[in-house]
């Protein structure tokens, strides 16, 4: 998982367990973030649409690869979902 997430780190040995709609929904946040910044690198995640246009359409977000990721991660601090 990435070290951006805000809970602890799992003990040697045992997962880490999202067990609520709020927690899957920011695991999924992260997950997009991490495509996003495959894209800004030139690398394609998925096949089908780009990450940089769900995330474009789901929070309503303009400007290059790099300036939604840098929008992405200030919306994902202001959370608490990133560090």
């Amino acid at each position: 998982m990435s070290d951006d997430i805000v809970e602890g780190e799992p003990a040697y040995g045992r997962a880490l367990v999202f067990d609520t709609p709020e927690k899957i929904a920011g695991v999924r946040l992260l997950t997009l973030r991490a495509a996003l910044k495959l894209e800004v690198k030139g690398i394609q995640m998925y096949r089908g649409r780009s990450v940089y246009a769900i995330i474009k359409k789901e929070f309503g977000l303009k400007g290059s690869k790099q300036s939604v990721l840098d929008q992405l991660t200030a919306i994902l601090t202001e959370r608490g979902i990133l560090r």
